[in-house]
């Protein structure tokens, strides 16, 4: 009879690790560059103005705080799939595709790594080289045995497209194949629309099936231009997966609200496929949670709020950019011109091409915490401590 005697411990994740870490540090100067969340300015987790208006309505109302369906709140569904696919997406008005509200996007990947191993029998999943560290855990913890794909050209600083094409088509029929939509995470190195078409015809040529981690949409080009590779993939005719979360683009990390879409043939296999969804959703947490759901819904619904919306998700974007800008400047005037790749990359995240000793002698000698693997969150820089986040890197590289 086994016992909890052998029990290991557990370290926890290594990001929130490093937030721990930072919060122990008693260092008046000090800078969280590792957790991958959205802070403004001022250092802040901003509240979009569109998401308070939403709360405020929703207490005035008195919204109800009943079970929800297993497929998650009626009116979530079709403003999720109009924001993946497209107000006027074809696949949408056919009735294409089965979706299901899930526990931000990381819900969203286990209900569909489950979804596919129960009735699909897969068991082989592909990731990119490197990925984020959630992708598997949750897909080696549904069964499947874990490999990679290339993605990350160290050496010159890009995406190593036709090695990644060669790994996609040697996987094995029925393989699942995990794609980051936009904003790469960590390496924040995209693809672009004809190599996307490329990834769409060796994902068919290998049989495989792909997913579609589209967590950061609106934070690389805008809202419609993210959606390249779902418009791609729904060009190429083939089943597909998309999962997308709200946690940063509305800024509601601790609602968990995301959703799970799968592209099908037709209407009918649609219906039968939310079924099975829904199956998957009640063996794991019965229904979802609806406070988001509802949040969401109500800013995407009302013209005048989705506007203020999408002006602030702008706004997130274009300051992203500019801590980038600023960043290379600094560190161009510190005497560090080597590092201007940084420029070339999207979203929230950045492999800064810091070794895992240069990222430690950051954390040790001038607090300011990155992940070993040399990524930093550029969404945690700002005016104020960008220029101490240039001294240190600069100091490092130095040695």
């Amino acid at each position: 009879m086994a016992t909890f005697d052998d029990v290991e411990f557990y370290p926890g994740d290594p990001i929130f690790g490093l937030t721990d870490m930072f919060n122990a540090d008693d260092r008046e100067q000090k800078v969280n560059l590792g957790v991958g969340i959205y802070l403004d300015e001022m250092g802040r987790l901003p509240l979009p103005q569109a998401v308070g208006v939403a709360e405020k309505r929703l207490a005035e109302q008195g919204a109800s705080h009943n079970y929800i369906p297993m497929g998650g709140l009626p009116s979530f569904i079709p403003a999720d799939q109009e924001l993946v696919f497209g107000a006027d997406a074809a696949v949408v008005a056919e009735g294409r595709i089965a979706t299901v509200q899930t526990l931000g996007g990381s819900g969203a990947l286990k209900e569909a790594a489950d979804f596919l191993h129960v009735l699909m029998d897969a068991n082989v999943v592909a990731l990119s080289d490197p990925s984020w560290a959630n992708h598997a855990a949750i897909f080696g913890g549904a069964g499947y045995d874990v490999v990679r794909y290339r993605y990350y050209d160290a050496a010159n600083h890009r995406v190593d497209v036709d090695g990644m094409l060669a790994d996609i088509r040697a996987l094995q029929p029925g393989a699942v194949v995990v794609l980051h939509a936009c904003c790469h995470n960590p390496t924040g190195y995209d693809l672009d629309a004809e190599q996307w078409v490329r990834v769409t015809e060796a994902v068919e040529q290998a049989g495989a099936i792909a997913f579609l981690d589209m967590a950061y949409q609106g934070f690389s080009r805008g809202l419609d231009e993210d959606r390249v590779a779902v418009d791609t993939f729904v060009a190429s005719g083939q089943r597909f997966f998309v999962g997308n979360s709200f946690s940063k683009n509305f800024g509601l990390y601790g609602e968990r609200i995301g959703g799970l879409s799968l592209v099908c043939r037709d209407a009918d296999e649609a219906r039968r496929v939310s079924s099975q969804l829904c199956k998957v959703v009640r063996a794991n947490y019965s229904c979802p949670p609806a406070h988001g759901a509802q949040i969401v819904t109500t800013v995407l619904a009302d013209a005048e709020l989705r506007a203020s919306w999408e002006a602030e998700l702008a706004a997130m974007r274009d300051r992203i950019r500019a801590v980038r800008e600023a960043l290379t400047a600094g560190l161009h005037e510190a005497g560090v011109t080597d590092m201007d790749f940084v420029l070339d990359q999207n979203g929230m995240f950045s492999y800064s091409g810091l070794s895992a000793e240069q990222m430690q002698r950051l954390r040790t000698e001038h607090a300011v915490y990155g992940t070993d693997e040399g990524r930093i969150c550029v969404a945690g820089l700002n005016e104020g401590n960008v220029g101490h986040v240039v001294k240190a890197i600069a100091a490092v590289v130095s040695r």
